[in-house]
């Protein structure tokens, strides 16, 4: 039975490794996915879903307008007609950036079509906000996965993202700020609010 899936961690906790971990064991098995990301984070390049560690490729990119449901739909159909299949599995990266109806589109994607869609993603901001498409997903997700991380500090469990500038902690500004671990540290709760103290 297809469900979804929000798989959430912090900065650096290996999302997008995973989501292209999966994506590659899929295709491995002959079956066919869909990749997509937000257009929002163009770090590598606007529809380009890239670990830290060096791996990537090419993906969907999400965008404000998009209809996420009804471009699966229609490449879904393309795919049975050709003979090839229906889609295994719909795989969305930075889903913390997308909109409430992307959010509900993929639930259709899920319950009108049949296919799961697995969602990376932030949990929470630099100050602790949820983002808008996390927020949704941990209303509608049918599981919910922590990926999870050390204390860029301590080596205790990360649950935050620390925003730095030129080395110093930033506590406030826009929401979104496209940036990896020169912009982010993933930190435990003690370390978000004493950064420079011992534990």
């Amino acid at each position: 039975m297809a469900q979804l899936f929000f798989h959430y961690g912090t900065m650096s906790s290996g999302k997008t490794l995973e989501i292209l971990k999966d994506a590659h064991n899929y295709e491995a098995q002959g079956r066919k996915i869909v990749l997509m990301t937000s257009g929002v984070d163009n770090r590598s390049g606007v529809g380009t879903v890239a670990s830290r560690i060096g791996l990537h490729r090419k993906a969907i990119p999400i965008e404000h307008d998009m209809d996420i449901f009804a471009y699966i739909e229609k490449i879904n159909d393309q795919e049975k007609k050709l003979g090839d299949g229906p889609i295994a599995c719909v795989f969305v990266d930075e889903a913390q950036f997308l909109e409430r109806h992307h959010v509900f589109e993929c639930a259709r994607i899920v319950d009108e079509l049949s296919i799961p869609v697995m969602a990376f993603g932030l949990k929470n901001d630099f100050q602790n906000n949820l983002f808008e498409g996390s927020k949704n997903l941990l209303i509608v997700a049918d599981k919910i996965n922590e990926i999870k991380t050390i204390c860029h500090y301590c080596g205790r469990k990360a649950t935050m993202n620390l925003r730095i500038h030129e080395g110093k902690p930033v506590y406030e500004g826009e929401q979104v700020q496209i940036g990896g671990d020169e912009s982010y540290y993933p930190v435990c709760r003690f370390h978000y609010f004493h950064p420079n103290e011992q534990r």
